[in-house]
């Protein structure tokens, strides 16, 4: 499945990652305090997420529920494959070498990627 979502679609998919299925008063309830989004909000984003195919809609009961299409690995793979091919020509080292020249890598996470690539 191709994959592509919003900034504001992804707060969704990780509201639903972290527990499925949900409904849409449970949804905004969790996400309110951080977004401010109404439930009409919600709304329109969980119908054009479940026209994407990013979620599942189980209208079988009195309330609709909400699942996720896409594993939140499947989902990373794949917007990761994007900003690299996007953003970096499609080499993964550059992506590498900006995370270690903007200070956003730690030495403990050098360390455990200079670990990762080694088993590799």
């Amino acid at each position: 499945m191709k994959f592509q979502c919003t900034d504001a679609e992804w707060k969704i998919l990780e509201v639903l990652w972290e527990k499925h299925p949900r409904t849409m008063p449970e949804i905004t309830r969790l996400l309110e305090a951080d977004t401010g989004w109404t439930r009409h909000t919600v709304i329109t984003l969980l119908k054009r997420m479940a026209e994407k195919g990013t979620i599942v809609v189980d209208d079988s009961g009195p309330v609709k529920q909400y699942t996720p299409a896409v594993t939140r690995q499947e989902a990373s793979a794949q917007q990761t494959h994007r900003l690299v091919g996007r953003v970096f020509g499609g080499k993964a080292s550059l992506l590498v070498h900006h995370l270690v020249d903007t200070g956003e890598l730690s030495a403990d996470d050098v360390k455990a990627l200079l670990s990762e690539l080694q088993k590799k």
